[in-house]
């Protein structure tokens, strides 16, 4: 009788300390298999080595990879707490499609009733963009932008056949600057709905045909 292939890991990337904080129950469990939740760093060069080094730990060969923390939304109407769900992720070196985003879309409406949920392409920057480079992304197709979600599935994707996907929450957008006085009670909002996002990443993990090597 052959034995029971080890359940797919999975590895959960956040760039912010406040963001691993929300995220830190992930690290108990509760997916198909092992959960790791990690904290890159700030920008994309630091998502890059930190994702490029953990996935060369034998441990997490075939990992499914799912980028989250917060974003900025580049559409009119996004409001700080809304959700953000890739189709896929862009930067200059290129794009990654993302896999199982309809799920995605169904677990998030289900687990957080009442918020908004945005699908399209999320696009990487090196800084915090405003004002008029918000316009110029909108432009380009792209609903949200942040630093670190499309090299962390560019870099998980080089180092091995994975399913990858992003989930960003809005925590400022063009009518809710992160400059303004709204800020801190945007934050806030972003802040707890991120910290309740993790069953429906562990449903989507679950859901995966991971392949078999």
């Amino acid at each position: 009788m052959s034995p029971t292939p080890a359940p797919a890991p999975l590895l959960i990337a956040c760039a912010l300390g406040i963001e691993h904080l929300a995220l830190r129950a992930g690290e108990r469990g509760g997916a198909g298999g092992p959960v790791t939740v990690l904290r890159t760093g700030m920008g994309p060069k630091a998502a890059e080595r930190s994702v490029t080094r953990v996935l060369a730990d034998p441990a997490l060969a075939g990992a499914a990879v799912l980028a989250t923390g917060f974003c900025a939304g580049l559409a009119p109407g996004m409001h700080p707490g809304d959700l953000v769900v890739a189709e896929e992720t862009r930067d200059p070196r290129g794009s990654v499609p993302c896999v199982g985003t309809e799920l995605l879309v169904k677990e998030l409406v289900r687990t957080l009733p009442g918020r908004t949920v945005h699908t399209g392409p999320v696009t990487g920057s090196d800084h915090v963009v405003r004002g008029h480079e918000r316009s110029d992304l909108l432009a380009t197709g792209a609903i949200a932008v942040d630093m670190e979600s499309a090299a962390t599935l560019l870099s998980a994707v080089h180092a091995g056949e994975r399913p990858v996907a992003a989930v960003r929450v809005v925590v400022d957008a063009p009518e809710h600057e992160l400059v303004r006085i709204g800020t801190v009670r945007g934050g806030i909002s972003a802040f707890r709905v991120l910290r309740s996002v993790l069953p429906a990443f562990f449903e989507w993990h679950r859901s995966l045909l991971l392949p078999r090597r």
